[in-house]
């Protein structure tokens, strides 16, 4: 194993793909979660802080993951900066792949053919950055739990609502709630102008 890097993002995925719920989980959802975890370990860092929901970057400190080394490298620079939920679509683009990449190449991660979060598809292997997650969902940390339960993995010691006095975390888990609940609105607006198509295409054959 080449490393054994420990980061919200990466206990986050770990924790899904240890669940039977990950089956349900889907890559856009688990890529906007992934982002906004990023988003959190960089300000506690702190790399970044947040002023009026848009995220200034500062040069305090240089992330050793290269992922978040890679999301702290990103931040538009200039004002007006940029809001946290113009970061989580940005970055969230193929998030899921690039982590589900990283873990596989450090040996967390064996993956087989198939559908990308589907669990018989994928192996997690015993491994620090596995048990470092495991530990951390065990003991129910508020971020982790809080972004899991918006992946639909609740945690059964899960406070409501969770314990988060961090005014910024806050505002970044507000941010992806309400980028979830806007991804799963365009869906169902797809989905009935389809149906709505569909039944077009019926009325004609009839």
């Amino acid at each position: 194993m080449s490393n054994t890097r420990t980061t919200t993002p990466r206990d986050l995925l770990i924790t899904t793909l240890d669940h039977d719920d990950s089956q349900a989980v889907r890559t856009g959802e688990l890529s906007l979660a992934l982002a906004a975890a990023e988003l959190i370990d960089l300000l506690k860092a702190p790399t970044i802080r947040l002023d009026g929901g848009r995220i200034v970057p500062g040069h305090l400190t240089t992330p050793a993951d290269p992922l978040l080394k890679e999301a702290a490298a990103s931040f538009v620079m200039t004002e007006p900066y940029e809001t946290i939920a113009d970061f989580l679509w940005r970055r969230g683009r193929h998030l899921t792949e690039r982590y589900m990449a990283a873990l596989e190449t450090e040996g967390v991660l064996a993956r087989r053919r198939g559908h990308l979060l589907r669990k018989k598809q994928t192996a997690l292997v015993d491994s620090p950055p596995r048990r470092h997650a495991a530990e951390r969902w065990d003991a129910a940390e508020p971020v982790l739990s809080t972004l899991a339960e918006n992946l639909g993995i609740r945690h059964r010691n899960a406070t409501d609502p969770p314990d988060i006095t961090d005014y910024a975390v806050q505002s970044v888990l507000g941010a992806v709630s309400a980028a979830l609940q806007e991804l799963e609105g365009e869906r169902q607006r797809r989905r009935i102008e389809q149906a709505a198509f569909d039944n077009i295409w019926r009325s004609l054959d009839d």
